[in-house]
């Protein structure tokens, strides 16, 4: 494997992608690491809490000793196997610790002594993580942003993954933005959040793409808060407008929340897959109980439970529609009317969805 220098180039790392192999203890990335980076760790998080508490007693080299008794033997070579693997199957990858500091450099050195140079970022998850962050900030200022705003079912979503100047926000928060849009799978960190945000935003203005697309949306995707300043920017962005019939809006909805979201159950969960997603919706029902009112409330209820129960029986989706409309009507439209009110920004376009995806693709030109 040819000899390749540490890096700092972190813009470069970021927009390539890069594989990086992450040294850190588990618990570390599981509070914020970045897209192509894989947990394959020096010290599992107790070796790690016992080498600290090692340090903070005995000093720098008593800890360093403790870590190479406690990472020794069948365990370091099994662990150096992984990172042997990582490093064959990504030759241009690198590898990070916290700081840079003496975790990625004994890995580095360990897969030396196998034969393998493989190369460590200098400053580590840190200066990463301060770059994009930094980053971040620089993208908010310097990006037009266009909002893609439109009642609930109007397929917002849809008209984002339908331009290429344009940014999934619920898709890096995995989650649909709505009551009902947590998904079977958990959220990513906030951390997580802001990273994958900041890289793709950097990727768009690496290609000179100022204007960038987003969907109009709150303050919280799910648990995710939008950084304060792209907030403050959306709340005055200018918008395309996207209006479709009820019954189109009810479309949308059963296809996402019915039929998509039924299918992720099912894979997950097997045959308490259809039990589940049925529990997981009466659940964020029960949540808007106050504000929906306990009257509408039971009836939303009664009526889901019954859709569920004719769709369990003769696979027909029908049922869906009653509640579906009684919420978009009765919840979800006056939410949205006193949200538009809050923006200031100006509405440029009014139009079905594909009339939008046509007027934002001329924005783009």
């Amino acid at each position: 494997m040819p000899e390749r220098p540490d890096t700092d180039d972190y813009r470069s790392l970021f927009l390539s992608p890069t594989p990086m192999m992450d040294t850190r203890a588990p618990a570390e990335f599981t509070r914020g690491a970045f897209p192509t980076s894989l947990s394959l760790p020096l010290m599992s998080d107790d070796e790690r809490a016992k080498v600290g508490i090692c340090y903070k007693n005995r000093g720098q080299e008593a800890a360093i000793e403790l870590g190479h008794q406690l990472v020794s033997g069948d365990l370091k070579n099994e662990r150096l196997g992984q990172w042997v693997t990582f490093a064959q199957q990504h030759p241009q990858g690198y590898l990070y610790c916290f700081r840079g500091g003496l975790r990625s450099q004994t890995v580095q050195r360990w897969l030396r002594e196998a034969g393998i140079d493989f190369p460590l970022v200098t400053g580590g998850y840190k200066a990463m993580r301060r770059f994009l962050l930094e980053e971040l900030e620089r993208a908010v200022e310097v990006s037009s942003f266009i909002l893609i705003s439109g009642k609930t079912g109007t397929g917002k979503t849809r008209v984002i993954a339908q331009l290429s100047r344009a940014v999934d926000l619920e898709g890096l928060a995995n989650h649909r933005g709505s009551s009902f849009g947590q998904m079977p799978t958990p959220q990513p960190s906030q951390i997580d959040f802001e990273n994958g945000l900041s890289i793709a935003l950097m990727r768009l203005l690496a290609k000179n793409q100022e204007q960038i697309f987003l969907e109009d949306e709150g303050r919280l995707i799910g648990s995710l808060a939008l950084p304060e300043s792209l907030r403050e920017k959306m709340g005055v962005a200018p918008m395309l407008v996207v209006e479709q019939s009820l019954e189109q809006r009810i479309d949308v909805v059963i296809d996402d929340y019915v039929v998509d979201l039924g299918q992720r159950y099912a894979l997950l969960h097997l045959e308490d897959g259809p039990r589940l997603h049925c529990e997981k919706l009466q659940a964020d029902l029960a949540r808007i109980r106050k504000r929906l009112g306990g009257v509408l409330h039971q009836q939303v209820s009664d009526l889901m439970a019954g859709a569920f129960a004719r769709q369990w029986q003769d696979r027909q989706l029908d049922g869906h529609r009653q509640w579906i409309a009684v919420l978009l009507e009765k919840y979800y439209d006056p939410m949205y009317e006193y949200q538009l009110s809050q923006r200031s920004g100006e509405q440029l376009f009014v139009g079905n969805r594909q009339a939008v995806i046509a007027s934002a693709q001329r924005h783009s030109r």
